[in-house]
């Protein structure tokens, strides 16, 4: 299973998170850190219209992304001269959590959608969820509730519990809290304001209906095939 120390949660897709692969090892070698990147959206600004307008892609993914991303480039430098200051190491460590899994849960959110919806999924995640959930329309309440009501600034998570070996739903608040270490995150859903106040205002139970129809299911299967695999 590939993890990011920075964050809570482990990432079966964890070279979507870096500053591009997670390294090859060539022959052996330790590979080198890189620095973390801002990934590009995988489709057009416009296009998860009218679940989503533009204005929020461009605002949510330019600017409330990147200063994630920005944040965790920056804690990780001011840590370089912090180690052995006590004073300086409470505060960098939680800048560290939060901005770290803000960039995790972030590229995987963009990754959990695509244009147009998918259809319900088959093969080894159906069959997971099935077990694990009851029904596919068990899973989707539950994942739908957890994104309705988790508390405050937070998100909804689908996730591998390796462990267990078994797919869990869990409400994240602040990105860094409520988790499980080692959880695989699959498919997550944004329920910060920032997501979707723009357009939706303060009825979050309407943009979770709305994101429940483009969640990207052949991307989560792929992930779920990672994360099984170890």
């Amino acid at each position: 299973m590939k993890t990011l120390g920075v964050c809570a949660m482990g990432l079966a897709a964890g070279e979507l998170v870096g500053g591009g692969a997670m390294g090859q090892t060539g022959g052996g070698a330790l590979p080198a850190p890189v620095p973390y990147a801002l990934p590009p959206l995988p489709y057009a600004y416009n296009a998860l219209q009218p679940v989503l307008s533009e204005e929020i892609l461009k605002l949510h993914h330019d600017k409330h992304h990147a200063g994630y991303v920005a944040g965790l480039n920056k804690t990780l430098e001011k840590l370089q001269a912090a180690r052995e200051d006590a004073a300086q190491i409470t505060a960098l460590s939680r800048d560290l959590a939060f901005h770290g899994s803000g960039h995790v849960l972030h590229t995987l959110y963009w990754n959990s959608m695509t244009p147009g919806g998918s259809a319900a999924p088959a093969g080894p995640l159906g069959q997971a969820i099935d077990r694990d959930f009851g029904s596919f329309k068990s899973f989707a309440a539950q994942f739908s509730n957890a994104s309705k009501s988790v508390e405050a600034s937070g998100w909804a998570v689908l996730g591998y519990e390796p462990l267990g070996r078994r797919l869990l739903v869990l409400q994240s608040e602040k990105h860094q809290n409520l988790t499980i270490w080692g959880i695989v995150p699959l498919m997550v859903c944004d329920v910060w304001e920032h997501a979707y106040y723009l357009q939706y205002q303060n009825r979050r139970a309407d943009y979770v209906d709305a994101f429940m129809k483009v969640i990207d299911w052949p991307g989560t299967a792929k992930r779920f095939a990672e994360a099984i695999a170890g």
